[in-house]
């Protein structure tokens, strides 16, 4: 008899302690869901970056190799613009770099919809100036028949490189070629953070959607997702 109360008294007590492992299992991960509610994510979010990300409140997206061509030319005429002296030409070939990035001191939000991340990030900026490759760099001059001055042009043309690529570096256009790699990129950064806080994969986000502040866009839930959680 008294082997069976023993028993009995050690079944309670086990059932009591695991009864209070999964109470303090359920508490603490309603904690870590109450962090990722609409309201809190943004800020737990921000509260993390000094933490993924050190030396600096840029983040690298992309960056894009080309060679840029520039041609200028440049035309005299004497005499009341009667008597034409001929035209010179400049011509740069240069090897280029764009990068491009996102501040991570501008404003940012991160909304929560069932599985699903919406990050509205601040517009894609190119990191300036652009890397040039004076190693690859090719020039070519013409100078018409009483021209003498193509080294001074090209000079000239050579001094407004940086100014040039600068412009072309941030244009829309240009933007928009590395645009959905950069949208790409982010995803997969916001992915990291969220699978370091334990919040990827199964019951707790699947997807996330990416849109840039630059981007006019009137319904950002309807968007696909950028990246989402691959079926095993």
């Amino acid at each position: 008899m008294l082997l069976a109360v023993l028993g009995y008294l050690a079944v309670q007590q086990a059932c009591g302690m695991i009864a209070t492992g999964a109470k303090a299992v359920s508490e603490g991960a309603a904690d870590v869901a109450a962090r990722f509610r609409t309201g809190t994510i943004t800020t737990t979010f921000i509260a993390s970056l000094p933490h993924l990300v050190s030396g600096g409140t840029k983040l690298e997206l992309t960056a894009v190799q080309a060679t840029e061509t520039f041609t200028r030319s440049d035309d005299r005429r004497v005499l009341f613009e009667l008597l034409p002296l001929g035209t010179t030409t400049s011509e740069i070939r240069v090897p280029v770099t764009y990068r491009y990035h996102v501040r991570l001191d501008e404003p940012w939000r991160l909304t929560v919809h069932d599985h699903r991340c919406l990050v509205r990030a601040p517009p894609i900026r190119p990191t300036l100036p652009p890397a040039i490759d004076t190693a690859g760099l090719e020039k070519h001059s013409e100078s018409g028949w009483l021209r003498f001055d193509a080294d001074e042009r090209m000079a000239d043309l050579e001094r407004s490189l940086t100014e040039l690529l600068s412009r072309r570096a941030a244009d829309p256009d240009t933007i928009d070629l590395v645009r959905e790699t950069c949208r790409r990129r982010l995803a997969e950064f916001v992915r990291g953070w969220l699978l370091s806080e334990g919040q990827w994969g199964g019951d707790r986000f699947r997807t996330i959607t990416v849109v840039f502040a630059d981007e006019k866009v009137t319904r950002p839930s309807t968007l696909p997702p950028t990246l989402f959680e691959e079926a095993d």
